[in-house]
């Protein structure tokens, strides 16, 4: 028995599982050709108490931590889902942990009078299912440097007024609100706070699909704000605290595609490890040669490896250790462990591989943002070189 893997998590794990093969794999290549996962789908994940895990049940979670968060991801993967499904779903895994800290994390008596009325307004009504939240961070002239961030925030009595862009945001289409990364000081300056917007707000507008190479069932949005008028009350924390806050569940965000990441890998192991163990070649299986064998052995310890380095990091993160550098590292080798182990997985598939009929062939395209989103594989080296000194 280790850390992740105890009795209760064990049935978590179980849960999970029986909700993909219910709930997702009858449907995943239809939402996949839609382009995005119905609102109805949240709500079904909140009964089973999924939604909510990791979030306090005093918020209206169903409690646990980062890594019950952990087991839910991989094991939505290793059941036949995806990373890009994990994307849609969960995408308050980025919009909400904001308002939670604002709020005292849950504590009772912690919790200012703004910050329980964002709880109640947003946090709440997302783990039940009712609503979907986005995170807005990323702008058309800015990808990795928050701190540069220009779209604006000008106070105007009890509200702000907003003006600038966002783009390449996850369940921009649906979202009911957007937690909204702007500059409070003068565009780039670095000052930086997040306002709860809500979607129908006049002059925010939902711009076109962004169609992907990947992650066809998660919608992804451009979204433009024009005098966007937005209370006061909407802040999330206090003004110019912005930047901290984004930095703070960084940990968390890069965890979560370092676990989509490794899961990926052991998703596409045990499916290569099936492939050829059924997939005849002259007059034998292909599991039957050395060379495929062996491969497959270097592909299992590759995904294995990340997953149990990973484990290491989040358990320490939950611990409340500071290890910036440790996390880069775990992100880095998992998508690493998994770009090389989904290429060997479409490969061992052949011609079938490459066809959209084949689970590997979803897995190969989903797994290339791994990499980019929550920071890219460069700015994780940048944040290793310092840590050792450089």
């Amino acid at each position: 028995m280790t850390i992740v893997d105890t009795p209760e998590r064990r049935q978590l794990r179980e849960l999970t599982r029986a909700f993909v093969t219910r709930e997702v794999l009858p449907h995943l290549d239809d939402w996949e050709r839609a382009g995005e996962v119905p609102r109805q789908v949240h709500a079904t994940a909140a009964k089973v108490g999924l939604l909510g895990i990791g979030f306090p049940e005093s918020v209206g979670g169903s409690g646990g931590d980062l890594l019950d968060s952990i087991i839910v991801t991989e094991e939505i993967i290793r059941a036949g889902g995806s990373s890009g499904l994990v994307a849609a779903l969960f995408t308050h895994g980025i919009a909400l942990p904001h308002m939670v800290a604002a709020a005292g994390g849950g504590r009772a008596g912690a919790a200012t009078a703004v910050g329980s009325d964002l709880i109640e307004r947003y946090v709440r009504p997302t783990l039940a299912g009712t609503l979907i939240g986005a995170l807005a961070i990323t702008e058309p002239d800015g990808g990795s440097d928050v701190a540069a961030i220009r779209t604006t925030a000008r106070r105007d009595g009890d509200h702000y007024v907003v003006n600038g862009s966002k783009t390449y945001i996850t369940s921009g289409v649906r979202a009911d609100f957007v937690t909204t990364a702007v500059c409070t000081d003068f565009p780039g300056s670095g000052e930086l706070s997040l306002l709860v917007i809500d979607k129908g707000t006049p002059g925010f507008t939902v711009g076109r699909r962004l169609e992907k190479l990947g992650w066809h069932c998660s919608d992804t949005a451009e979204l433009s704000f024009v005098d966007v008028r937005v209370p006061v009350t909407n802040r999330i924390g206090e003004e110019d605290t912005g930047f901290l806050a984004i930095m703070q569940n960084f940990a968390a965000e890069r965890l979560s595609l370092a676990t989509q990441a490794y899961a990926t890998a052991q998703r596409s192991v045990e499916l290569a490890v099936r492939w050829c163990r059924d997939r005849s070649t002259f007059g034998r299986p292909l599991a039957g040669r050395q060379l495929i064998r062996h491969r497959l052995a270097e592909m299992h310890t590759r995904a294995e490896a990340a997953r149990a380095y990973v484990h290491q990091v989040a358990a320490r993160v939950a611990a409340g250790e500071p290890v910036v550098t440790e996390v880069a590292m775990a992100k880095n080798v998992a998508v690493a462990a998994c770009a090389e182990v989904v290429d060997q997985a479409l490969q061992l598939h052949g011609g079938y591989g490459y066809l959209r009929d084949a689970e590997v062939e979803r897995h190969y395209r989903d797994s290339r943002i791994l990499g980019i989103g929550g920071g890219t594989t460069e700015i994780m080296n940048e944040i290793i070189a310092k840590g050792i000194g450089l």
